[in-house]
């Protein structure tokens, strides 16, 4: 049969009433014109018939000053990636947020110093919304600003450099602060570092949570309330590790109080079995593990290699994280693992490919796109039991332990 008489490669697929873009165009225009002329409205019924049509109408709510965040998101964040956020939104709360979900969180880039440990994750952490963190030395040294009751500005990016140092003044892009900020913070991890508690190998997780009862005893005694993301996880008992310890002001101070012998020392071999630990806890457990991502770098990293600790290196069977949401501004075409997809990452073993549908990438600032989600979790979801991880740490390890003994036995 002619393709003038079937009206193209696909119109088979359609019926004849139905034009295809591969049929004849003189047609399809002839039928459009008679359409019009009749004012027979096609749209209505187009879903039925295609199955690339059957997403939500574009018909936005109009903005008027009333609306919520989650009319905001769920009303007018239709396409790109305002589109890419509501699927965020929706994820994180829908699925993600559900009672037997352990999540793992990640911060990279300067996050806490904008103040979104305040606004955003302490609230998420205090409603059972995150169970376990990795996060940068960074995020979490300029965090304990906040909760010591020092002082960070909003500044303009376009000052001198040269003149903010000569005037005493740091900054991070837009954010000003003092230099004796740095210099009064690294005074307190020393005297606390100087602890018997702290004189021993420990994995990331212990050391931070022995820091957020210090920080927590200084917020009280200062009377500020709670500021510091690192005391709020100490309370609620969410283990928080960093993937590279000595990179930041923090790891710096324990250099130095080792070249005056104390014996301080953050264990990375264990921040790698713990954190294994936890997923394979959450598989275990009848449950589901899954991975809220912001920014990428080396926290990124370290909470998606946990299913390759458990597989490849334990030879434990496993299949992968259940749920992937990344915020990012990483191109994925670099190859850099900050901008590695989803995708990716189940040739790794690190996602299990049959959640793949469920994975969302958002290409947004995450200090746009962290308040808002926090907003409409918040909104739309009831808080969650806290899981308190860090109390189950030795137990978790057991179940590592025996688990990789039988695998290799």
């Amino acid at each position: 049969m002619s393709d003038s008489k079937r009206g193209g490669f696909k119109a088979s697929r359609h019926g004849g009433g139905k034009a295809s873009a591969a049929g004849s165009k003189s047609k399809q225009k002839k039928a459009a014109e008679q359409r019009e002329a009749k004012s027979v409205k096609l749209g209505a019924r187009a879903p039925a018939l295609n199955r690339f049509l059957r997403g939500a109408r574009i018909d936005p709510r109009v903005i008027d000053g009333t609306e919520t965040v989650v009319q905001l998101v769920d009303g007018t964040f239709h396409a790109y990636n305002s589109g890419r956020l509501r699927e965020a939104c929706h994820l994180f709360s829908g699925k993600m947020l559900a009672k037997d979900v352990t999540v793992g969180l990640t911060l990279t880039g300067a996050l806490t110093p904008a103040g979104l440990g305040m606004s955003a994750l302490i609230p998420l952490i205090e409603a059972g919304f995150v169970d376990w963190i990795i996060s940068t030395g960074a995020n979490l040294y300029h965090d304990t600003h906040f909760g010591l009751g020092l002082a960070m500005h909003r500044g303009n990016s376009s000052e001198s450099d040269v003149v903010l140092r000569e005037e005493g003044v740091v900054r991070i892009y837009d954010i000003f602060f003092d230099y004796d900020v740095l210099l009064s913070t690294d005074a307190f991890f020393r005297k606390i570092l100087r602890s018997p508690e702290f004189q021993k190998p420990m994995s990331s997780a212990e050391f931070h949570w022995l820091c957020g009862k210090y920080i927590a005893a200084r917020e009280q005694a200062l009377g500020i309330g709670n500021k510091s993301l690192l005391s709020a996880a100490y309370a609620c008992g969410v283990p928080v590790y960093t993937s590279s310890p000595g990179d930041s002001s923090i790891g710096m101070n324990v250099a130095a109080l080792q070249l005056e012998g104390y014996q301080c020392v953050i264990d990375p071999s264990r921040d790698v079995n713990e954190t294994a630990s936890i997923v394979l806890h959450a598989k275990r457990s009848g449950g589901k593990s899954a991975v809220l991502i912001m920014g990428g770098g080396s926290p990124k990293n370290f909470v998606l290699q946990t299913e390759p600790q458990i597989q490849e290196v334990l030879g434990i069977d496993e299949k992968g994280h259940d749920f992937f949401l990344q915020v990012t501004d990483a191109r994925p075409d670099t190859g850099g693992l900050s901008g590695a997809t989803p995708a990716e990452a189940v040739s790794w073993g690190k996602i299990d490919p049959d959640r793949l549908p469920d994975a969302v990438v958002c290409y947004v600032d995450a200090t746009i796109a962290l308040p808002l989600m926090t907003s409409y979790a918040l909104a739309t979801t009831k808080p969650r039991k806290l899981k308190r991880l860090y109390d189950l740490r030795g137990k978790m390890m057991d179940r590592l332990k025996a688990e990789f003994e039988r695998a290799n036995t």
